[in-house]
């Protein structure tokens, strides 16, 4: 049976390895980050009739609504907050895919 030899030795990996690791990790994911919250994301509802797209921190850029919706207001209500979900979704999944990628999918 080995020998416990005390302290971080013994096996445990370098802890200076470990924290240029993690730092290195944040920079990936502050550039990630920076680069999908620019990126735009279409969110459509109605086969088109209502199209919102969002950027990737979630601020809306452009909402465009076909006329032929704009007499039926509860369907327009409708409408909208199906396309700002599918984009709220796309977002977040380009976000968990991103950070799976750099954790290897520990979070």
């Amino acid at each position: 049976m080995a020998k416990y030899k005390g302290g971080f030795g013994g096996g445990m990996p370098n802890m200076n390895n470990l924290m240029k690791q993690a730092q290195k990790m944040q920079e990936e994911m502050a550039k990630q980050q920076e680069a999908l919250a620019v990126r735009e994301f279409r969110g459509t509802a109605g086969g088109g009739a209502v199209v919102v797209i969002m950027l990737g921190d979630y601020s809306l850029k452009d909402v465009q609504i076909d006329e032929g919706v704009m007499d039926d207001r509860e369907m327009l209500q409708d409408l909208l907050l199906v396309a700002f979900n599918d984009a709220i979704k796309q977002v977040r999944f380009e976000t968990e895919s991103g950070m799976k990628g750099l954790t290897g999918g520990l979070f």
